[in-house]
């Protein structure tokens, strides 16, 4: 019998519930662990709070005589909390957060001590950044980097840390994380949105882009986890054969939450509450034991601080329920991965939602504005788009099953349609009093004030506008928010830029009114960016053929998609932002070119290790077991045995068939890593690895998950799909 198997499958059987019970209402347990507004308006000077207000709503700098007001009272409140230590906590290329804790206590001498937190402390510190990835910007040798607070992100204690949002910078100042350049993209969006707004709103001296991110993800029970060697070290099962019942049933989805995974949830948004992170919504997601979250709406850059935050914390909460929480986009095969759909929009500083209808005609002419304004930047920076979503796991995952497919294009239903076909009419120059009432009155004017029912959700559209605001779905669940969001922030920053630009040429040089020169660029704008728009299903070989005529990129590998991020447009884009000066564009890609590489390698050593050592001696041992039981039926039939042994021959030999076909690709794999390996070209490795060393994963996994069916039950020491996807 398989021990290891069987043992993980009882201890998950006789598991108990962790039971969590709420005592307290969500609204007062919100915040209670962060430094927000009302605990600095209790806590600081009124200097010091409005010095922070002005470096949050401003950008402006904090002195070091308030830094040190402000460090004291965030010491004061810390250790009120039973609060020892504190951290510059950050996010670095490595896609996950990181922190190194610092006690408040210091010696003075005379066997005396104190707690001591000063503004220096709060403002910069220096963590060693020799291990961190920066793609050639510094020498390992050279370890030193900056950490610098970011006060528009609400610094919070977490256990008995007070944890402090932060930069990341290299002594030379490039940014070495995914905070800085998308603080930078949030600047560049309020500057360009905020002087469009002005056509429409004098008042308007700031515009927010908000984001919500749907975090969708699997539960499995700890003790399967650490029965299958694939899942521990990649995140994902790299083989395995399809249970008999998966998700076609549609069972699973908006169902009853299990009890277990019930508790789990119950015990993360208690959490979060504690945090500020605004969870709301959670439910049973389409695959078995699949599920997601979703928070309300918060600006970008603490959502992203926030989802960077909740990853942690989901791991440390399934710890206390013996649980494994699996961000990979694609953990199983033939049921549905996982996404992040990143929910975006843009507001004013006076509450009006750029991306949301409203009940005039000049209001819904701004909306138009910035509508039509995303689907050209999109159109223009399709490939760009693609390239912010691109990963190893990910490409698992685009074009399987509900997920989008690789081909970036936008869905906007029919209504929008209809109005953007009659826009397109709109006469060259100045327009007659009656095309004017048509247009304000007809067309405008009469777009509903609520489109959310108006618009069906198109899943396998990978940028869809949904009501009030656009979801981008092919981000992948397990992947930084702020990597798409800086590219989108960006890209709509620099239509928007031009958009002014031409807007204001008609105005000043060809004499028309405002509302005429913006439908006329409107108008350019709709019949330049028809090829992104696509209603229909992106799963279909028809659209691809279409989308192939349209000019569309279709990327569907990681090493094709990121070369967009160091093309030479590109670069000139982040640059003329700025966003990301050149040296940080081409850092990140060779940063992200060589995880790609890592993943995919780490991925051919474990396959190798588990068909080797698990499947094999596996099947070779059920295979003696049937040589035996031919050799036991000729000893008793004679010369008739074969009447009897026929199908047991039959499995013998089909077994050393898969036996030896895992081990002729397997050493077939070994052979190309190693030639990879000898590559000293990034690019050209990365390109190895995908379409020499990746494709021969299937081939091995087929003849592994044949002997899955073949071999008895109670020898197969992998947990099985049913085992891993229905044990509750």
């Amino acid at each position: 019998m398989s021990t290891l198997r069987f043992q993980a499958l009882k201890e998950t059987l006789n598991r108990s519930s962790v039971v969590v019970t709420e005592t307290e209402r969500r609204s007062t347990l919100f915040g209670e662990n962060v430094f927000n507004h009302t605990t600095m308006l209790q806590s600081l000077t009124k200097d010091a709070y409005s010095s922070v207000m002005d470096a949050i709503e401003n950008g402006s700098k904090i002195d070091r005589r308030i830094a040190d007001q402000i460090a004291s009272a965030m010491k004061d409140w810390a250790l009120s909390k039973g609060v020892t230590h504190y951290t510059h906590w950050f996010q670095p290329l490595t896609g996950a957060t990181a922190e190194k804790h610092d006690a408040f206590f210091e010696t003075i001498g005379n066997g005396q001590a104190i707690e001591k937190f000063g503004g220096g402390q709060l403002v910069q510190q220096e963590p060693d950044a020799s291990s961190f990835p920066h793609g050639g910007i510094r020498n390992t040798f050279e370890a030193r980097g900056y950490t610098a607070w970011d006060p528009t992100s609400p610094a919070f204690i977490y256990g008995t840390t007070l944890c402090i949002p932060t930069v990341f910078v290299a002594y030379t100042g490039e940014a070495l994380d995914y905070k800085t350049p998308l603080l930078r993209a949030l600047q560049a969006i309020d500057h360009a949105a905020t002087a469009v707004s002005k056509y429409f709103d004098k008042n308007v001296k700031k515009v927010n882009a908000s984001l919500g991110w749907e975090q969708e993800y699997f539960l499995i029970d700890h003790a399967l986890v650490q029965s299958r060697p694939d899942i521990v070290m990649t995140g994902r099962t790299l083989l395995g054969h399809s249970s008999a019942k998966g998700q076609q049933l549609d069972d699973h989805y908006f169902g009853s939450i299990p009890t277990r995974a019930l508790n789990f949830m119950m015990d993360l948004e208690v959490e979060c509450m504690k945090l500020g992170i605004p969870v709301k919504t959670r439910h049973n997601e389409v695959a078995p034991n699949q599920f997601e979250l979703a928070p309300i709406y918060e600006e970008t850059n603490l959502a992203v601080d926030h989802n960077s935050l909740l990853m942690d914390i989901m791991d440390k909460v399934a710890d206390r329920h013996k649980l494994r929480v699996l961000l990979h986009e694609k953990p199983f095969a033939g049921v549905n991965g996982s996404g992040k759909h990143n929910n975006w929009s843009l507001s004013t500083n006076t509450g009006v939602n750029l991306l949301g209808p409203g009940k005039t005609p000049m209001s819904n002419l701004q909306f138009l504005t910035f509508f039509i304004n995303t689907i050209k930047a999109i159109n223009e920076n399709e490939e760009l788009m693609r390239a912010g979503i691109a990963s190893a796991s990910n490409d698992h995952r685009l074009g399987a099953n509900e997920a989008p497919p690789a081909i970036m294009s936008v869905f906007i239903g029919e209504q929008l349609t209809a109005v953007l076909k009659e826009l397109e009419g709109v006469t060259d120059g100045k327009l007659s009093p009656k095309e004017k009432t048509d247009l304000k009155l007809n067309v405008v004017g009469k777009i509903p004030e609520i489109l959310l029912d108006n618009t069906d959700r198109n899943r396998t559209s990978p940028f869809a506008f949904t009501g009030n605001k656009f979801e981008f779905r092919a981000v992948g669940s397990k992947a930084n928010c702020a990597n798409p969001m800086t590219i989108l922030n960006t890209i709509v920053a620099k239509q928007l830029v031009d958009f002014k630009k031409e807007v204001d040429i008609l105005i000043d040089e060809k004499g028309l009114k405002k509302d005429e020169a913006i439908f006329n660029v409107l108008r350019e704008y709709i019949k330049q960016s028809k090829n992104i728009l696509f209603e229909g299903n992106g799963y279909s070989a028809d659209w691809e053929k279409e989308a192939k005529k349209r000019g569309l990129s279709n990327n569907k590998t990681t090493p094709e998609a990121l070369k967009a991020k160091v093309s030479a447009k590109n670069i000139n884009l982040f640059e003329e932002m700025g966003v990301m000066n050149e040296i940080e564009a081409k850092a990140r890609y060779e940063i992200e070119i060589e995880e790609y590489v890592m993943r995919i390698q780490i991925e051919g050593r474990v396959l190798g290790d588990i068909a080797r050592n698990h499947v094999i001696p596996t099947a070779i041992r059920y295979q003696n077991m049937l040589i035996n039981n031919v050799s036991g039926l000729k000893e008793l039939y004679d010369s008739d045995f074969k009447k009897y042994a026929k199908e047991q021959m039959e499995i013998i030999e089909e077994i050393s068939g898969h036996i030896g076909k895992i081990n002729t690709k397997v050493n077939e794999m070994t052979d190309q890593r190693r030639k990879a390996n000898k590559l000293t070209d990034l690019e050209k490795k990365a390109a190895d690895y995908c379409n020499k060393v990746k494709p021969l994963f299937d081939e091995i996994r087929y003849s592994c998950d044949k002997l899955e069916l073949l071999v008895d039950d109670e020898l197969w020491p992998l947990t099985k799909y049913r085992e891993l996807l229905f044990t509750r």
